[in-house]
């Protein structure tokens, strides 16, 4: 699959820059209306989405059978927030995009449909046993993860290669999901140095992460954290930002190496 350079402009938050967002698990309350969004790469992001959709379907879609009400239901609540936003046009069995594409609404395939239809990436994470498991994602844009090694994995185990992940943040962790409640979603974001602008970017767990100083490319995650209300399920979305190293000034640049530097020092 040829590869395609999509990036923002600019950043909208440099969370290095932020007391409360720098630290792990640096969680902070959603502002009401402010989950999904539509930003400049909107267009290039969808034609990548709908191209990785039709040609890699089994690298970027994931359901279990215990994720499917989760699923629809999720696709019901993500309908309604569009129709509230004035870029999208929901009708009764399609949705025109802010790109001018109509999209079907395919009941039977819910994460598929949603893949087409927002920047995104959504993933289900339901309550099984005492840990919060992955039961089914749409996920077009992994930073360094692969979906087919993650699905029905709890977060112990999805965060298996995480070096910071120790006992002590996963039961925090654990614990955030577990209090997120309907009426207030939480986020976070990330921002790290990468030396390519692929935002299909999967990587398994046994390979070696490349770390470069002089990456030209920042790639930064706005997570959310939305409890959905039938199911219970909690859902991981993902907003993936692409900047080139050039659109930082200088001061954000050197901030963001000595914050990674410090995330990267041995404790």
């Amino acid at each position: 699959m040829k590869n395609t350079v999509v990036l923002q402009q600019e950043l909208p938050f440099a969370p290095w820059m932020d007391s409360q967002a720098s630290r792990l698990p640096g969680i902070m309350p959603m502002a009401a209306g402010d989950w999904l969004r539509v930003d400049d790469a909107y267009a290039g992001q969808m034609a990548l989405r709908d191209r990785l959709i039709a040609e890699r379907r089994d690298a970027v879609h994931a359901l279990l059978p215990e994720g499917r009400m989760a699923a629809n239901e999720l696709l019901e609540r993500v309908l309604t927030e569009l129709r509230g936003m004035a870029e999208f046009t929901v009708g009764a069995g399609s949705v025109t995009r802010p790109d001018g594409i109509v999209v079907p609404l395919d009941p039977d395939a819910p994460l598929l449909t949603l893949g087409r239809l927002v920047q995104e990436d959504l993933c289900l994470m339901q309550k099984i046993g005492d840990q919060h498991v992955l039961t089914g994602a749409i996920l077009c844009f992994p930073a360094s993860w692969s979906l087919d090694e993650k699905i029905g994995r709890p977060l112990t185990g999805i965060h298996v290669p995480v070096p910071q992940y120790d006992s002590n943040l996963a039961v925090r962790v654990q614990r955030m999901f577990d209090r997120v409640r309907l009426d207030q979603p939480l986020w976070r974001a990330n921002a790290l140095r990468y030396g390519d602008a692929i935002l299909h970017h999967p990587r398994r767990e046994a390979d070696p992460r490349e770390r470069r100083a002089d990456a030209p490319y920042v790639r930064s995650e706005r997570q959310c954290l939305v409890r959905l209300a039938q199911s219970d399920a909690v859902v991981f979305s993902i907003h993936t930002y692409l900047v080139h190293d050039s659109s930082l000034s200088q001061d954000l640049r050197a901030a963001l190496d000595q914050h990674l530097g410090a995330a990267q020092a041995p404790a």
